[in-house]
C-alpha cells in the first residue's frame, strides 16, 4: 500500500486554476444569487478548495439591475452607512440605491458574504458587475453558468 497516496493536497497560488464565468442576474432572487456567486468566488465548488488560498474563479455578473427581492424588501429594507462626520448617518432603501446605480445592491450583498479579512478583499477584486447584458471581458473567453 502506498502511504503517499493518502496525503491531503492543499492548493497554493501556483497550482490554482482560475476560470472566468458569466452569470445572468435577470429575474434572480438577490440573496440566493449572491450566496452562489460567493461560493464560486471562494472556490468552494472545486474539489481543491483550500480555505486560506484564493482558489475561486473570476465572476462576471450581467443584468444586475434586473435582480429581484422577495416580499416588501425593496421598500422596507434599509442600508445604513456613515459619512464619518457627527450626525452623518445615512439611510437608503434598495429601490433608491438601484435608481442611482443598479450594480450597488448586488455588490453590497456579495461583499457582505465574503470573509472580513485580506483574503475577502482580494476575492472581491475578482467580481465584475454590470447593469446591462454587455461586458468587456470577451477576450477571457468566459463560460456561462445557469443559476436556478
Amino acid at each position: 500500500m502506498d502511504q503517499l497516496s493518502y496525503r491531503t493536497v492543499s492548493a497554493n497560488r501556483q497550482t490554482v486554476e482560475k476560470k472566468w464565468v458569466v452569470i445572468d442576474a435577470s429575474n434572480q432572487i438577490l440573496g440566493r444569487l449572491s450566496s452562489q456567486i460567493v461560493n464560486i468566488l471562494r472556490g468552494k465548488n472545486k474539489p481543491s478548495f483550500t480555505p486560506h488560498v484564493e482558489c475561486g474563479d473570476n465572476v462576471i455578473v450581467i443584468n444586475a439591475e434586473k435582480v429581484r427581492l422577495t416580499g416588501k424588501k425593496m421598500t422596507d429594507k434599509v442600508y445604513t452607512r456613515h459619512t464619518g462626520h457627527p450626525g452623518g448617518q445615512r439611510f437608503a432603501t434598495p429601490r433608491e440605491l438601484m435608481a442611482k446605480d443598479g450594480r450597488k445592491v448586488v455588490e453590497m450583498a456579495i461583499k457582505g458574504m465574503l470573509p472580513k479579512n485580506r483574503l475577502g478583499s482580494k476575492l472581491y477584486t475578482n467580481l465584475y458587475v454590470y447593469e446591462g447584458a454587455e461586458h468587456p471581458h470577451q477576450a477571457q473567453q468566459p463560460t456561462t453558468i445557469e443559476i436556478n
